[in-house]
């Protein structure tokens, strides 16, 4: 059986710099086995690609509506893309 990989990009909101949020994304990409990349822009949001199976990017949502402690999120904006077919998640400074 050959499992469908999606690709989202994901927008979060609010207080999500300075709180450890692109490090925890990548923990919990890691974890759901997602590939992609996570930055901030310089608007203070936080910008992400993760690209995986519909369950994996369903859970990831689920996170980022949270965020990691000490983060205050305010809203998230997801939508789909084209697969950039990514090796790892990584973290952009």
């Amino acid at each position: 059986m050959r499992l469908i990989i999606h690709h989202e990009t994901i927008v979060v909101s609010g207080k999500v710099q300075g709180v450890f949020f692109r490090a925890s994304a990548k923990e919990q990409a890691d974890q759901l086995a997602l590939k992609g990349n996570v930055r901030n822009l310089a608007d203070g949001r936080v910008y992400i690609e993760a690209e995986g199976t519909a369950e994996s990017l369903i859970a990831f949502r689920g996170w980022c509506v949270e965020g990691p402690p000490g983060a205050l999120v305010n809203s998230v904006e997801f939508q789909r893309g084209e697969l950039s077919n990514y090796d790892s998640f990584t973290i952009i400074r």
